[in-house]
């Protein structure tokens, strides 16, 4: 690219690239000694004075009259190692939205705005990944327009890595500014299927059964929770069985359903959502039954990964889950409307 100099000549390439707040960029700029520097990140701050790069070794601020040249980067490379662990986040964030479809879809770039009459933050958020396309101002205008519009609170689901605040992300900033609470910490986890136990290594209390099913009957509906209660609105069922292929699990004791899970398949992939079990019959070993009977159903039908949500704050599910074999990929979390 040849040099650019001054702010002018700066818009122009900003323009042409699409150089936006939260996108991948490298900057070449002028050092005070007449010499040039690249810096490569996420662009933080592109106002009339100066442009902020998040390098990996921190914020390069770079006055817009240093600007020899910018331009957009693709992603950088996906971890090593296995398919669990190399997935990137942005890739593993549109994997498990495939496993809990909204009723409507909106695309704003990278970002997906979705809604579902309210069912679940998954599905009627606005999944922050990639860049919007758009200044983040204006996709935050684009949010709250979208959710207003169909009655429901502007949220935004915001990924990031694990060991980083919530606050790291570039969204996350914006809407933080705007004065945008966070909302429900999450952590996602993963695990390498062949690595998961099947059903026979993990034995039921005696008196228990398994039962599955293709969608969710009476008795799985009844002990799954909404919102703390047992309603699950049409539109809830309809996101329940939204993926690819689902199986509703139950443990049954004494003609009652004492158990339950929800497993669902996209290529290469198993998802782990809806355990629950009943206060009576915690500290059985049914949350790793469950867990394993998705694994076997998630093998047979060609998946080699596995992942899972637990909430930050729930100490006990995030220990029975890593102890099963999984672990920590990335975190996220909903930034909610002041209004809402």
């Amino acid at each position: 690219m040849d040099a650019v100099e001054g702010a002018a000549g700066l818009a122009h390439v900003l323009r042409e690239h699409e150089l936006v707040v939260g996108a991948r960029v490298v900057v070449r700029h002028r050092l005070p000694d007449g010499s040039a520097s690249d810096a490569l990140g996420e662009l933080a701050v592109a106002d009339g004075e100066e442009l902020v790069v998040a390098t990996r070794r921190g914020e390069v601020r770079v006055r817009r009259a240093d600007v020899l040249a910018a331009k957009a980067v693709p992603p950088p490379p996906r971890r090593r190692g296995a398919p669990h662990e190399a997935v990137g986040t942005d890739e593993l964030e549109a994997v498990m939205a495939e496993h809990w479809r909204p009723d409507e879809r909106v695309d704003l770039g990278g970002w997906r705005l979705r809604a579902a009459g309210g069912f679940t933050g998954r599905a009627n958020s606005a999944l922050a990944i990639g860049s919007p396309g758009v200044p983040l101002g204006e996709a935050v205008a684009a949010v709250e327009d979208f959710y207003t519009r169909r009655g429901l609170p502007p949220r935004v689901a915001v990924p990031h890595a694990a060991d980083a605040g919530p606050d790291a992300p570039a969204p996350a900033r914006e809407l933080a500014a705007r004065g945008w609470a966070v909302d429900t910490p999450t952590l996602v986890m993963t695990a390498a299927l062949s690595a998961l136990p099947g059903a026979t290594a993990v034995p039921l209390p005696a008196g228990c059964s398994v039962a599955g099913s293709p969608e969710p009957d009476a008795a799985w509906l009844r002990l799954y929770r909404y919102r703390g209660t047992t309603a699950v609105p049409p539109a809830g069922r309809r996101v329940l069985v939204s993926a690819d292929a689902q199986v509703f699990v139950r443990v049954v004791e004494g003609g009652t359903t004492v158990a339950v899970a929800r497993g669902s398949t996209s290529p290469g992939w198993v998802g782990v959502t809806a355990v629950e079990v009943a206060a009576s019959h915690r500290r059985r070993g049914l949350a790793r039954r469950l867990l394993a009977e998705v694994a076997d159903w998630g093998r047979a039908r060609g998946a080699v990964s596995a992942y899972l949500q637990v909430a930050e704050a729930n100490a006990g599910a995030r220990a029975l889950y890593g102890s099963a074999g999984f672990a920590v990929h990335h975190a996220y979390h909903y930034r909610v409307h002041p209004g809402a």
